[in-house]
């Protein structure tokens, strides 16, 4: 039995047995949604729509990387 709130199947379904989130968790916001909608892509039904939220993210990440960088501190 699936369970859709801890461990939801489109998330284990990686032959090799990582569960996205070991992977997504390690990147910043952007490129971890990104890795998350392309790796469930064939599993939830949708793997277009998937696709185009997988490169709207992507594209963030690169319009992001493209500003010069912020000479504030960052918040505590």
């Amino acid at each position: 039995m699936s369970d859709n709130v801890n461990h939801p199947a489109h998330y284990l379904a990686h032959p090799s047995g990582i569960e996205v989130i070991q992977i997504t968790e390690h990147l910043n916001f952007c490129l971890g949604n990104a890795v998350k909608y392309i790796l469930r892509a064939d599993h939830k039904g949708k793997p277009i729509e998937d696709l185009n939220k997988a490169r709207w993210y992507i594209e963030r990440e690169i319009t992001r990387r493209r500003q010069p960088p912020d000479p504030r501190p960052p918040l505590a």
